[in-house]
């Protein structure tokens, strides 16, 4: 009987913990909403492609310039495997299970490597990191983990321009 009432316990404190957890993200969610506001939808014309799509993971989207303060608005947050495109107006991230993500090419403030991002934490240089400014003025960086880290370089380059035509 002790046994079952320490089971009984321990699944209590168990659904408490999840549950206080999933309200914590909500508040989040709440709290960050007004920064955040309505992302750029994709526009019909793109422009010509300017680097070849590169598939991988994309690690979430995070407050500037904190690589740990997760926005939890939308979906913007979870986790999903991607594919980044870039196009002379801008760059898509498509993901798998969610909405994509169209940054436009003048809100892209830089595009770095870093070693970690929303609470991932590679090999140096191992997450491609987009800084950019949201319609509302608010700059977040948005992570993406690639499948191939060779061509990292390359997107950090176009941002610059010395890659486009």
């Amino acid at each position: 009987m002790e046994r079952t009432l320490w089971v009984i316990l321990c699944v209590a404190l168990w659904l408490l913990a999840m549950y206080l957890m999933y309200r914590g993200w909500r508040n989040r969610a709440a709290r960050q909403a007004e920064r955040i506001g309505e992302l750029p939808p994709v526009p019909q014309d793109t422009g010509a492609r300017v680097l070849e799509p590169t598939t991988g993971l994309y690690l979430g989207s995070t407050m500037a310039p904190s690589w740990q303060d997760r926005i939890a608005v939308g979906d913007l947050g979870y986790r999903a495997t991607a594919e980044l495109s870039r196009y002379e107006k801008g760059i898509l991230l498509e993901r798998q299970g969610a909405t994509p993500i169209w940054i436009p090419q003048e809100s892209v403030t830089v595009i770095r490597t870093e070693r970690g991002h929303a609470g991932k934490v590679m090999t140096e240089g191992g997450v491609l990191v987009i800084r950019w400014t949201l319609p509302t003025g608010t700059e977040i960086d948005t992570g993406f983990r690639g499948d191939d880290k060779t061509v990292y370089p390359a997107w950090a380059r176009a941002t610059t321009g010395d890659d486009e035509q």
